[in-house]
């Protein structure tokens, strides 16, 4: 994980002062695990849940699942819930954002990462040099003057999606309070925090 990405989820968590139990959908028994932040050092129980599990990995422990059904957690099971670079290889990340909002309890929050895409400050620069070329020349740019950087694929098991920050609005955070979404890195990687009601 990019020191970035680790860096937003820990500034995104230090003022919530999170001190229940914490899950990782896609968690992994490394360093790069956001089980790892310095911000839930007071947490009281972290498990992450990852198809390849079960694993452990210095104060957490990982359990296999799939989170399309977390059928081995109850209803409103944690405080929080953190999810990072899995749903863009979920076939069906809506059945796993329905169940981290299920596992969620109310007060709760969710975090989410994913790779991401939108209008970066340098194309916007690039889309204007590029209105300077005349119409019938730019079928040769082979659409670059409409398009976007996006992270490279990266097949693990499958690479399916990109998501955009309404996306995230929309369908991620529908229904939560205090959303925030920000996007950093570039090509972008959006992180989204809410609160569910």
């Amino acid at each position: 994980m990019h020191r970035d990405i680790f860096q937003t989820f820990e500034d995104t968590c230090r003022p919530l002062g999170l001190r229940g139990s914490v899950l990782e959908v896609g968690a992994t028994p490394d360093a790069s695990s956001l089980l790892n932040l310095p911000a839930l050092a007071g947490v009281q129980e972290k498990i992450g849940l990852n198809l390849a599990g079960p694993g452990r990995f210095n104060d957490f422990s990982i359990v296999a699942g799939d989170a399309n059904a977390m059928t081995c957690f109850p209803d409103h099971r944690f405080d929080a819930v953190l999810c990072n670079a899995t749903l863009e290889h979920d076939k069906f990340f809506w059945k796993s954002l329905a169940e981290i909002r299920r596992v969620t309890k109310p007060g709760g929050v969710i975090i989410i990462g994913t790779p991401g895409y939108g209008v970066i400050p340098f194309e916007k620069k690039a889309r204007r040099l590029l209105g300077w070329i005349p119409r019938p020349l730019r079928p040769s740019l082979g659409g670059l003057h409409v398009s976007t950087l996006t992270l490279q694929i990266h097949n693990f098991p499958g690479d399916y999606y990109r998501f955009s920050e309404q996306a995230y609005r929309d369908v991620f955070f529908e229904g939560l309070q205090a959303v925030v979404i920000r996007s950093v890195m570039s090509p972008p990687r959006i992180i989204g925090f809410g609160i569910k009601p």
